[in-house]
């Protein structure tokens, strides 16, 4: 396979992070060329593609590891098998021990995957830790995996025989506006075998007794979570809002560290900003916080929307705040560390504490899973936009496992009906009382920006309007002007056949 130097363009009106694409079938370099540019805000600081008769693939890199090596596709040493990644394998170097046989060319951890490939064939992912979307060429087969949570995307779409592949929707909109489709996390995918599942979620029950034993394990696995995930080469900080889950990842960060930035963002006189910088002074962090307002919310929603490439509400609702306080991070550092999965292994929501106790565990478990289209997609676009790379510990594989199996009295506890009961018990003697107690509020509400959107929808539409984009959406169905509204914006630029396949991907919350 042909390899092209990587040429890194004129930068565009915004910065992201790693993005991938590819074809097999009917390659075409310009096409693929293009694709990536759409992805450029992914990955601003390089872009590479690799060409043959059968395929092409490529990525436009933001460099995390191996700064100057690490450029994409990387190349097996017999120059015929090539790699592009997206995302971060935390086991790495413990994986690299495994193959000595190789002779590394880079000290990547997309360079251990290939190889690993390479020896064991395509069961291979099944050793990776980490989140990952990585495509592999073996000069016969196009490879494709994604890792269990689906913390990173993945989509692909086949058109006249040929099988694209892209990090995001928007990537595939250059080759087809039907049929496009989501990859399956934890799965991969090679064009001989098919589609195959690697990774199998433990969902049972667990007949613990011992609570003090579940705390110790439930800290040592957020500890070891967190501790792998400041892995880095570049400036790393944390989004802090004041809340228990993510101000529980700082302060398990800040055991590792001697000093780090810390996030947060609202509106003037929002609550996250005050507990933000009650827990910043408390561990000691260099705090930085972005004020937004109303005006700023609806002028930038409409590039929300782009990104974010959903029209959920509820989510959008979160993503506003969620890109303000990505792009004040973008500015201090290039990883974060967030607080993503914490409510839903746990029972952080308000209507968990009114479930039956038999419909609790599986509701944990439909939110858990659904994650991969909701709050993952959010924290991934919304990072993304602005050069810069979100890890989420409490969605670290083994902590899942660990966190679904607890019995659901210790997660919504006592006649109180005590929410994330365990994790709080788990953080006492890392922060502060009233941090530890802190109630649950969404990010909108803890922003104060959940009803602005809602407001200018019943401005700006009247009754007749809303009636008409309704009737427009269907099979969708619309049922607020808010609703309608974000349809709407997301309309500019998306086709009603991505919307469709949208549909299946509605909050859970």
């Amino acid at each position: 396979m042909e390899s092209r130097q990587p040429d890194l363009g004129p930068q565009r009106g915004w910065t992201d992070v790693c993005g991938i694409a590819g074809m097999i079938g009917q390659p075409d370099e310009t096409l693929l060329r293009r694709m990536l540019e759409v992805l450029r805000h992914r990955g601003p600081d390089d872009l590479g593609v690799a060409v043959d008769d059968r395929a092409a693939i490529g990525q436009a890199r933001l460099s995390i590891i191996d700064v100057e090596g690490g450029r994409q596709p990387i190349y097996g040493e017999d120059g015929r098998t090539c790699i592009v990644a997206n995302g971060e394998i935390y086991n790495y170097r413990r994986l690299a021990k495994g193959i000595p046989k190789h002779r590394f060319r880079t000290r990547s951890d997309s360079e251990v995957a290939l190889h690993l490939y390479e020896d064991l064939g395509p069961e291979f992912v099944s050793n990776l830790d980490g989140m990952f979307a990585l495509a592999i060429w073996d000069g016969a087969n196009l490879y494709l995996a994604r890792d269990p949570v689906g913390i990173k995307p993945l989509y692909y779409a086949t058109v006249d025989g040929t099988f694209y592949f892209a990090s995001e929707v928007k990537a595939l909109l250059a080759v087809t506006e039907c049929g496009i489709r989501e990859f399956p996390n934890g799965h991969w995918y090679r064009t001989d075998r098919g589609f195959q599942r690697f990774a199998d979620w433990r969902t049972g029950l667990r007949s613990e007794t011992d609570v003090d034993a579940a705390i110790q394990e439930a800290q040592r696995l957020l500890d070891a979570a967190v501790e792998k995930r400041l892995m880095s080469e570049v400036p790393l900080g944390t989004f802090c809002s004041g809340g228990l889950d993510s101000t529980l990842v700082t302060a398990i960060a800040a055991k590792h560290l001697e000093t780090f930035h810390t996030f947060s963002t609202g509106m003037p006189g929002a609550p996250d900003l005050e507990s933000a910088q009650r827990a910043a002074e408390f561990l000691g962090t260099t705090h930085h916080i972005r004020e937004f307002t109303e005006d700023e919310v609806l002028e930038h929603l409409p590039r929300v929307l782009w990104h974010l490439e959903s029209f959920d509400a509820a989510l959008v609702r979160s993503a506003v705040p969620t890109y303000f306080v990505s792009e004040l991070a973008r500015k201090h550092v290039t990883v974060v560390l967030t607080g993503e999965g914490a409510d839903e292994l746990y029972g952080g929501y308000r209507y968990m504490g009114d479930l039956p106790g038999d419909a609790l565990h599986p509701e944990l478990v439909r939110v858990t899973q659904a994650l991969h289209n909701l709050n993952l997609q959010r924290t991934d676009r919304m990072t993304m936009a602005h050069g810069l790379e979100g890890r989420v510990p409490y969605l670290d594989w083994a902590h899942v496992a660990f966190a679904l199996g607890l019995p659901t009295e210790w997660k919504i506890h006592g006649a109180a009906r005590i929410e994330k009961w365990l994790m709080r018990r788990a953080s006492e003697g890392l922060l502060p009382h009233d941090l530890v107690s802190r109630k649950k509020q969404k990010f909108a509400e803890g922003t104060g920006s959940a009803d602005v959107i809602g407001r200018e929808a019943e401005r700006q539409l009247t009754n007749a309007e809303f009636e008409h984009i309704r009737q427009d959406a269907r099979p969708i169905d619309l049922r607020t002007k808010e609703e309608a509204y974000c349809y709407q914006q997301f309309r500019e630029n998306f086709p009603k056949e991505v919307a469709l396949e949208c549909l299946g991907r509605t909050s859970v919350y």
